[in-house]
This record gives C-alpha cells, sequence and structure tokens, in this order.
C-alpha cells in the first residue's frame, strides 16, 4: 500500500496493491489516505502473511515545508495515531516494524550521507516477547550490520539472494533467564544463515563473471569452510563449547565482512584506458580552442569551413574504425567509436597548428592569457583537487572574483585605459576625425568596482551550507513563502519580491528607452512595451497564490488549483512567443520618410547601379547612418529645390545589444518562476552585478576601428566566475540532496503521469539558470564598449539655417558616435571577434571541467570521490553542456541581427538609388 515504487520494483510480487503516485512531492495526504482506506479493513480480514504501507505525508511534508512547519505536527500526530491503531489490532503472532527509509535534514531533505540523512529510526513490537527484557548496561556499536538479513530470519523469510549485509546477530539471544550457551548458540544459527545465503551469491556471481579477485575469494570461501565446519561439531557437541561459540561467531562475522569488502572493491573499479583517453581529449580541445582563438584574428582564417573540414574528417575516422572492426569481428563500442571520430576531428587542426610552429607562431602567442589572470585561473583549477576547497567552492568563487575586480580597477588606472581611445571614424568630406573628451575617469571606475564588490557581498547573503559544514547556517531567504509561519512576515516579504521583479522590469524598459529602442513599431518592442507587464503581472500573482495556497478557503481552494496551473504556463508562453517575435523581427528601426535639406552635406557615394560586391555594402553603410543620423537631427521636409527622398532612422547604435538584452529578460521569466520567490532579489542583484562589470570592462577595453576588436581573459574569466557564483547565490550546491526538486510542479502541481522528460527539463532548468544567462549573453563582453562610446559630453548640434550654424566650422563639429554600427565598418573582424570571443569562453569552460575529470580520475580511490568529486564533476560537466549550448544561441541571436541588418540596408541601398 502507499508508494508506487514497490510496483516498478517488484511487479507482481504482492497478491493485493493499492499503489498511488509518489513523485509529487507537494501533496502531502493523498497517499496517506489511500493507505487508511484500506489498511484496517486489509488487517482485520487476514488474507495477508506480509503487509507494507509505505507512508510518504512526513517525507513530502520535509521537502514543502522543512521539519519545523506546523504541518509537520500534524503529520507526525497522523502517524502517531495510525501506530496506535495497529498496535490495538496486532494479534499474538505479529510482528509490527515501524522503520524509516533515511533521514531528514534541518532543511528537510536527504539523500546525502550526513548524520541526520542516515540515521533513521527503527521500532519493533510485538504482543508476545521477542527479546531480553532488560537491556545490556552498555550497548555497543555494531558494525556493518543490515536490516534486510535481520527482517527477513525475525519474519521467517529466506534472506534475498543478492543481500551481502550482515545480520543483527544480537536481536537473536535467547531470554534473560536462558543460559548464556544457548544465547550464543543462537547467535551463531543466525550467522551461519546469513554466511551460506552469501556464500552461494558468491559462487553464483564469480560463474557468472570475472569481477572477483581469485585468491581473495578462495581465501574466504577456506574461512566459511571452516567456519561451517566448526558449527556443525558445535551442534553436535554443544556441552562446554562456550569459547568455541565465539570462535565461531567471530569466523562467521570474519567471513561476512570480507565478501562485503571484495564487492566493494570489485564493484568500484575504473576503466584507467578510458579515463586517460577522455582526459586527453578534453585537454586537446582545450589547447585548440586558445590556439584557435589566436587564428581567429588572422586575415587569411576561413569561417566557412570551419565546422565542415572537421566534421569531414571525424566521420571519415570513424568509417575507418567501424570497417576495421567489422573485419576483424571485433565487438562495436560505442564509446571508443565517438572517440575515435573525435581524435579524427582535431586532425586538420592539430595539422595547422604543427604547420605553423616555427617563426610564424612563437610559443608567446600560445599563451596570451596575462599573467595576474593565469594565476587566478590556475588557482581556481588546482582548488578541484581539494574537497575542501570544493566543498568551500560557494565562498572561494567570491573571493577570487573580488580579487578580479580589484585587479581591473588597478590595470585600468595602471595603464591608463580610463581615457577613452582616439575613435577612428570615416571623415565626412572636408572634416577631421574629432578625439572626444575624456569619457571615464579614475573615480568613475573606483565606483563601478565598489559596486560589483557590494553586489557580490550581497548575493552572498543568499548561500546554502553545504552539509559538510554543521556550524553553518543557511540563509532563511532560499526557502519558498509558503514556508513561513508570520502572516505580516510573508506579507512584507511578498512585497520585497513584486519590488524587485518591477525594479527589473522598469530597469530593462529605462535603458532601451535611453537608447530609443522603445519607439520602433515593431512586433517585438510592442511585445516589450505591453508583455512584459503581463508577464510581471502573471509572475506575482502565482507567487501569491503558491505561497497561500494552504490557507485558501474551501470554496475558491479549485479556483486556486487551477490558477497555478494556468499562471506559469501562461507566462512559459508569453516568453516564448517574445523570443519567436524577436528572432522574426529582430531589426527593431523607427523610419521616417522625408526630403533633404539643401544644407546637408551629401555623404552617400553615388553608385551608377546596386551595389555589386560585399564591399561596396560595406563601405557604404557607414555613410548611409550618419546620413540618417544628420537627417533625424534636422528638419524632415521636402525643400524647394526637391532633393533625394532620405529616410531618418535611430536605435541603430544599439540594435545588437537590445536584442540581446530583450532575450535574456525574456529568458528570466521562466527561470525565475522555477526558483523560490526571495530568489527574485538574486536574479536582481545578477542584472545589475553584471551592468557594472560590463561597464568596467568597457573602460578598459580599446575601440580602435578598421581593425581586429579582441575582449580580453579579463572580461572572459569575470564573466564565468559571474555564473559560478550566481550558481550558489540562487542556493544551489552540486551535489544531488540539494537539487530544487520543487521546480518539476511549477505549473504541474499534479504531477506529470508517466512523462519524465519534462521534469527532467524543469529541474535541469531551475539548477543551471546561471549557466544559461550568462552564457547567453556572453556577447555582452563585445558589444558593451562600443555601446558606452555615447557616453561623454558632445556639442549639441544646430538646427540647419541658423546663425550659430553658420558660425561652427565643420571641423569643430562633433558627430554622433557610431557606436555598435562600427562593426560593420569591419564585417570579418566582427565575425572573427565572435569566434574568438566564443572560444575563450569555452576555453575557461572547458579547463574547468578538464581539472574536474583529472580530479576524479586521480582521486578515484579518495574517500570523499562519491561525496564530493564525483558529484562535482558531474554537475560541471552538465553545465558545460548548457553553457555550450547557450553560448550557441546567444552568438546565433547576435547573426540573426546582422544578418536583417544587411537585409535592411540593403533594402535601403536599393531605395536610395531609385
Amino acid at each position: 500500500m502507499g508508494d508506487d515504487t514497490w510496483k516498478d520494483l517488484f511487479p507482481g510480487a504482492f497478491s493485493k496493491a493499492f499503489f498511488f503516485s509518489s513523485f509529487n512531492v507537494r501533496d502531502l495526504h493523498t497517499v496517506d489516505n489511500g493507505i487508511l482506506e484500506h489498511l484496517y479493513p486489509t488487517m482485520d480480514s487476514g488474507e495477508w502473511d506480509v503487509l507494507i504501507a509505505h507512508f510518504l505525508g512526513v517525507d513530502h511534508c520535509g521537502h514543502k515545508h522543512g521539519p519545523h512547519h506546523p504541518e509537520m505536527a500534524k503529520k507526525l500526530s497522523q502517524m502517531d495515531q495510525v501506530i496506535q491503531g495497529l498496535v490495538d489490532r496486532l494479534e499474538n503472532d505479529t510482528l509490527l516494524v515501524v522503520a524509516g527509509d533515511h533521514g531528514m535534514t534541518m532543511n528537510g531533505d536527504h539523500g546525502g550521507d550526513s548524520e541526520l540523512e542516515v540515521s533513521a529510526a527503527l521500532f519493533l513490537y510485538s504482543p508476545t516477547a521477542l527479546f531480553p527484557s532488560t537491556p545490556p548496561e552498555e550497548p555497543e556499536v555494531i558494525p556493518q550490520v543490515s536490516l534486510v538479513p535481520t527482517l527477513a530470519l525475525l519474519l521467517g523469510l529466506p534472506i534475498p539472494f543478492g543481500n551481502i549485509g550482515e545480520v543483527i546477530a544480537e536481536l537473536f539471544s535467547a531470554g534473560k533467564d536462558s543460559q548464556p550457551h544457548l544465547s550464543a548458540l543462537a547467535q551463531a544459527s543466525a550467522l551461519h544463515l546469513n554466511a551460506q545465503q552469501v556464500s552461494r551469491f558468491l559462487h553464483t556471481y564469480s560463474a557468472a563473471t570475472q569481477d572477483l579477485q581469485v585468491k581473495e575469494l578462495h581465501q574466504l570461501q577456506n574461512l566459511f569452510s571452516k567456519a561451517s565446519a566448526d558449527y556443525q561439531w558445535l551442534l553436535q557437541n554443544s556441552q562446554g563449547a562456550e569459547a568455541a561459540l565465539q570462535t565461531v561467531i567471530a569466523e562467521l562475522q570474519q567471513f561476512l565482512r570480507g565478501a562485503r569488502a571484495i564487492c566493494i572493491e570489485s564493484w568500484a573499479r575504473f576503466s584507467l584506458v578510458r579515463m586517460a583517453g577522455g582526459a586527453a581529449l578534453l585537454a586537446a580541445a582545450c589547447f585548440l580552442c586558445l590556439l584557435a582563438s589566436q587564428w581567429a584574428t588572422s586575415p587569411s582564417f576561413h569561417f566557412r569551413p570551419l565546422l565542415l573540414i572537421p566534421g569531414a574528417w571525424g566521420l571519415g575516422g570513424a568509417i575507418l574504425y567501424a570497417g576495421l572492426l567489422a573485419t576483424t569481428g571485433l565487438k562495436l563500442d560505442p564509446v571508443v567509436l565517438g572517440t575515435m571520430a573525435a581524435t579524427s576531428s582535431l586532425l586538420p587542426f592539430l595539422w595547422k597548428a604543427w604547420a605553423g610552429w616555427g617563426s610564424k607562431r612563437p610559443i608567446a602567442t600560445l599563451l596570451p592569457i596575462p599573467g595576474p589572470v593565469l594565476l587566478l585561473l590556475l588557482i581556481r583549477l588546482a582548488a578541484f583537487f581539494s574537497d575542501s576547497f570544493v566543498v568551500a567552492e560557494a565562498r572561494a568563487t567570491p573571493f577570487l572574483l573580488g580579487s578580479l575586480i580589484l585587479l581591473l580597477v588597478a590595470q585600468l588606472h595602471w595603464e591608463g585605459q580610463l581615457l577613452p581611445p582616439k575613435l577612428l571614424t570615416i571623415p565626412r568630406l572636408g572634416s577631421s576625425s574629432p578625439t572626444g573628451p575624456p569619457r571615464h575617469s579614475g573615480a568613475y571606475a573606483l565606483k563601478l568596482g565598489v559596486g560589483l564588490l557590494l553586489c557580490t557581498r550581497l548575493a552572498g547573503l543568499f548561500h546554502r551550507c553545504p552539509e559538510e559544514t554543521p556550524a553553518c547556517h543557511s540563509s532563511p531567504w532560499l526557502s519558498p513563502l509558503a514556508s513561513m509561519v508570520g502572516g505580516r512576515a510573508k506579507n512584507l516579504w511578498y512585497g520585497a519580491c513584486v519590488g524587485a521583479l518591477v525594479t527589473l522590469l522598469v530597469a530593462v524598459r529605462l535603458w532601451l528607452g535611453r537608447y530609443g529602442n522603445l519607439k520602433s513599431p515593431e512586433p517585438p518592442v510592442l511585445f516589450v512595451r505591453w508583455g512584459l507587464p503581463v508577464m510581471a503581472l502573471g509572475t506575482a500573482a502565482y507567487w501569491a497564490l503558491a505561497s497561500g495556497a494552504d490557507e485558501a478557503p474551501p470554496r475558491l481552494r479549485a479556483l486556486v488549483a487551477g490558477a497555478s496551473v494556468v499562471l506559469p504556463r501562461a507566462v512559459v508562453a508569453l516568453a516564448a512567443s517574445g523570443l519567436m517575435l524577436l528572432l522574426w523581427r529582430p531589426v527593431t528601426v523607427l523610419v521616417k520618410a522625408g526630403a533633404s535639406a539643401p544644407r546637408t552635406r551629401i555623404v552617400l557615394t553615388p553608385f551608377l547601379g546596386p551595389p555589386t560586391s560585399q564591399a561596396d555594402l560595406d563601405y557604404v553603410v557607414p555613410q548611409i547612418y550618419r546620413h540618417m543620423q544628420e537627417e533625424f537631427r534636422g528638419r524632415l521636409e521636402r525643400t524647394k529645390s526637391q532633393g533625394p527622398l532620405t529616410v531618418a532612422a535611430y536605435q541603430l547604435g544599439s540594435i545588437y545589444s537590445a536584442a540581446m538584452v530583450t532575450a535574456l529578460t525574456f529568458l528570466a521569466f521562466p527561470l525565475l518562476l522555477l526558483h523560490a520567490e526571495r530568489i527574485s532579489l538574486v536574479f536582481l542583484l545578477l542584472f545589475l552585478q553584471s551592468f557594472l562589470l560590463l561597464h568596467l570592462l568597457a573602460a578598459g577595453i580599446p575601440i580602435t576601428t578598421p581593425g581586429p576588436f579582441t575582449v580580453p581573459w579579463q572580461a572572459v574569466s569575470a564573466w564565468a566566475l559571474m555564473a559560478t557564483q550566481t550558481f550558489y547565490s540562487t542556493g544551489h550546491q552540486p551535489v544531488f540532496p540539494a537539487i530544487h526538486w520543487h521546480a518539476a510542479f511549477v505549473g504541474f502541481p499534479e504531477g506529470h503521469g508517466s512523462s519524465t522528460w519534462l521534469p527532467a527539463l524543469l529541474v535541469g532548468a531551475n539548477t543551471f539558470a546561471s549557466h544559461l544567462l550568462f552564457s547567453v549573453g556572453c556577447p555582452l563582453l563585445l558589444l558593451w564598449p562600443f555601446l558606452c562610446e555615447s557616453q561623454g559630453p558632445r556639442k549639441r548640434r544646430q538646427p540647419p539655417g541658423s546663425e550659430a550654424e553658420a558660425r561652427v566650422r565643420p571641423e569643430e563639429e562633433v558627430e554622433e558616435p557610431l557606436m555598435e554600427m562600427r562593426l560593420r565598418d569591419a564585417p570579418h573582424h566582427f565575425n572573427a571577434a565572435l569566434l574568438q570571443l566564443g572560444l575563450k569562453y569555452l576555453f575557461v569552460l572547458g579547463v574547468q571541467i578538464l581539472a574536474c575529470t583529472l580530479a576524479a580520475s586521480i582521486l578515484r580511490r579518495h574517500l570523499m570521490v562519491w561525496k564530493v568529486f564525483a558529484p562535482k564533476f558531474i554537475f560541471e560537466a552538465i553545465g558545460f553542456i548548457v553553457s555550450s549550448v547557450g553560448l550557441l544561441l546567444g552568438i546565433a541571436l547576435v547573426m540573426r541581427v546582422d544578418g536583417a541588418v544587411s537585409s535592411w540596408f540593403r533594402k535601403l541601398v536599393l531605395a536610395q538609388q531609385r
């Protein structure tokens, strides 16, 4: 009765079964009430031999509310009544076993190996006496014992064949009035039955496989034969053999514990060849990412065969390997097949690296990472080899991030990069390229650094303590509002969460409005105006329902349940619709038609026809942009001369970053729904911290055109560290007990039925939300310095025809900055910069997963490998996959915008010619 997991583990094993869905951890009563409906009638009927009732209310209540919530007191009182009712109905030949399958942490979770999680209660009761009525004066600790064989013998059942546990022999002692000899003989009998079962298992298992060590197995079999022979002799000569009984008990216990040890050692085996091969592949991929990031800036680098040639080599290597196996008759191993394909795909890169290894490629170019950044990166990678540092990574990462921020501020001061570089623009006819005033000051960069450090410190307030540090106390702000008891405090926190949501929405709209990206009539802009507020309203309403669902009046519970399903799904649907609209129409430009004024200088080089080459288009696009800016500043009227028809447009200078910020906002709302309400404050800090970091990095990235655009390693490393810091600030840990399983029920409070991929997707999105957001937003590191070009004072242009305009000489006028349109002056450099940025980010993430792989491989026999190193490797690997996909999506969005802008300009040029 109860948990339907028994149905999957033992199909058809029960004469009667009443199973109920167990996956919905937010449901406290369905399973328990279903059991109580059938439990007592079944007991009274007597038509049963073994009756199992698996209650789940206490377990689910711990996950949902924690151990100290009033709902937990109600469930425990209900269990007390159930046990009392069972005791009243027990017959004399019936044994009642009340056992917990695990314990519970102070947060209500389980799954780890902490003392609170592995300590579970065991209560045995029978109307007739089973054990001595007086316990021993000094109870001893019995190591390596198992409940499974003990319960089997107590119930008169055979011990399960695959069990390798040791029976609790002390429970089989005779009563207090019996002789010590009989008590020892009862213990020996229980241990002998247990040892017989384990011996049969070892014999059958060793005959089927070759996993067990032959020498050790032979020694164990000899030990069991001797102990079994001594036991049989004692049964025939039981008088005066107390010392011999203790020897037999010790021999049987030694056999059982030795069998357990040999099985554990054999089952925890590792393939050193595959481990070394995988680590070598990872290292080669990281090295080639570093090489390719250097090659990307070379004019001879070709983008089109970047994936085609390695893909062809990889396919050829896989086919060759499969052919060799087919001719030799060997078994095809998918892992080795994938390894051969991956190795073959690396060969063209290795050949190119070998060919250019000489004087053309000095070894200094292979290590372009600055020394301080390389030192911080090495410290972080070395920390993965220490279980203490892996456990304390939530504190080590902010320290490294703060150190990098201070290093950036100091470097800006030392190198004098707080002053802007010369903005190289294409001059208008008769004018020179002006040099603008200082864009930033040392105080400005210092304020950004202080703000970043403050945000890092505030994000650290949202922390979850690992179970290895019992003195630590997790932040109570990570728990959902439904777990709070006080009504006033809950309302205040709800107001703060809604305030964070509104602040995030207003900040995004103000930023888009500052650069004019909210004035376009395009569908994505209209969706930002009206769709985002609706998404924020739906999120706030869902939070209100989720935090007070248990307090809703009975007549409104059906309405609340329906709204809890509709609201999150509606928010996700709106976010998906916004992303689709953004991909469909990424160019959000407000265009106004008019005629050029006679005073406007001709900036568009005339063509006899449409541009015939990409070079023609690349040359004319910046001129068109300047021309549109000048027309927008002037009067959009047809003059008496009836000059050529022109257009005025703005928000082109931020067209790439506007699309990125909009897409990140659309992604943030569904991810925010999957977290507890108070995590919205962390998301607000995330956006603010990213904004400050981008401005600080933009202050030190020189903008030189024409020429290659390079994002420094400091920026990429800081971005990756922020992703890791946000992972911990949102209450996650790289261990399985810390997974937020409640995310699977957002929008699906009744569960998912038999589906597993959808809840896995929801839980994965909750766990790796920071990896996804930062990887998608990685191209902002390239775009933001150009966006910040608009900062600083500029001379106000005078209206055409005014006296002030006549007094201003052309060479004294300050042109409007091109901002992100400067990237279109050199499309090849733009593509190379995107590729280089992606490779650098992949390199930083790749060396992290490489370090985790090496740590798990080298420390495979470490005491904490399954507790620390292996889970860290798994989480880092999945995070790398999510980050890689997110990085591809972010770069693809920028390329989609770039293609749409090119198409838009091409149409504009044709219109100009007509």
